[in-house]
């Protein structure tokens, strides 16, 4: 069974959009698995990784999304295995998954040490298995230089099976290529693509946030696909509210309390709203809520305040959700614009 593995040098490199792009356009039938969940989500008294349930959903793959990972919690594991065991249950779980596929997608943690601890980083998956790891850098230029450098002088042939890189979210595309790609090409590493920067993916949908915050949507369920851009926080007068910029932004996230009827209809009124969080638990008249359903606007009651929902929605990492089409496809067009696609399934 072939199997591709593919890594990141840091946190939110984008490695899983990338991932995305790569199964739509090889168009083939592909299984996926991680083997060290890091993206955590409790569902039905289950936990497993965002991303497999991602996947299972966009490959239409049979597997439950927590047989995805052989586990989440680092000490536990060191308990469970010792290397042999871990990659016999690696193995074992790869053939399982891949079976009636093309091959499998295996994607590391959030950067190229995650897991070493108990054997589960990608060079050390490699090294076991003899699959080719693609590794996706990203950041800014002297940050990608010094992990390109870094790949090329401590990841040898014998600790793991490197193909090449991706960089991603290049600002300046022709720039980089102009000025970085020599210095890289001088440097030995395969450069399997260069992704530019692309501001679409950077929003949101409401149903993401509304699942990061455990929200209850009390009303314009259908406004879930609604994209957000920018958040507001309705905390002062509506005629202070409305006189702020983020306020008359389009396809906005608007934060206030429950208990402001005033500042929630305005929001509403006003248009460009995408949502609408209702703070302290406290749900509006029921003319609101028919109002923000008439409208499409989804109204997500929580129950913190203000302020901390707040910092609640600003770290909330823009991940792709498996209904979010308009963003899948920009994914997937990036990709075969700006990546090697044959090299890429020549090794798969």
């Amino acid at each position: 069974m072939k199997s591709l593995i593919v890594a990141s040098t840091r946190e939110s490199a984008g490695k899983t959009s990338v991932l995305v792009g790569l199964a739509s356009a090889l168009d083939r039938r592909f299984g996926y698995m991680k083997p060290l969940g890091d993206r955590f989500l409790y569902r039905k008294k289950r936990l497993w990784d965002y991303d497999a349930a991602l996947f299972a959903r966009l490959l239409h793959l049979e597997q439950e999304p927590e047989s995805m990972s052989i586990g989440f919690d680092h000490s536990k594991l060191r308990f469970m295995y010792d290397r042999a065991s871990m990659f016999d249950e690696l193995r074992q779980s790869l053939a399982a998954i891949g079976q009636g596929r093309g091959a499998v997608l295996i994607e590391s943690g959030k950067d190229l040490e995650y897991g070493a601890s108990v054997c589960l980083d990608p060079l050390t998956i490699s090294q076991e298995t003899g699959h080719p790891v693609v590794i996706v850098v990203s950041g800014a230029e002297n940050e990608i230089a010094d992990d390109v450098a870094f790949i090329q002088r401590f990841v040898s042939a014998q600790e793991a099976s490197v193909a090449g890189i991706i960089v991603n979210k290049v600002v300046h595309l022709e720039d980089f290529k102009e000025v970085h790609l020599p210095e890289i090409a001088a440097l030995g590493v395969e450069v399997l693509g260069v992704i530019p920067y692309d501001k679409e993916l950077t929003t949101m949908t409401v149903s993401l946030v509304a699942d990061r915050l455990f929200a209850r949507v009390v009303a314009g369920e259908e406004g879930l696909g609604n994209i957000v851009r920018s958040v507001a926080v309705g905390a002062m007068s509506v005629a202070a509210a409305m006189a702020e910029e983020r306020m008359r932004a389009p396809e906005k996230l608007v934060i206030t309390s429950g208990d402001r009827s005033d500042m929630i209809l305005a929001a509403i009124e006003a248009g460009g709203t995408s949502a609408v969080v209702l703070t302290n638990n406290i749900l509006p008249p029921a003319q609101v809520m028919s109002k923000a359903t008439e409208r499409r606007i989804p109204l997500l009651l929580v129950p913190g305040d203000t302020y901390s929902v707040a910092m609640q929605v600003e770290r909330i990492e823009p991940l792709l959700t498996a209904d979010d089409g308009r963003k899948a496809t920009r994914i997937r067009e990036l990709v075969l614009e700006h990546v090697n696609v044959a090299a890429l399934a020549a090794l798969v």
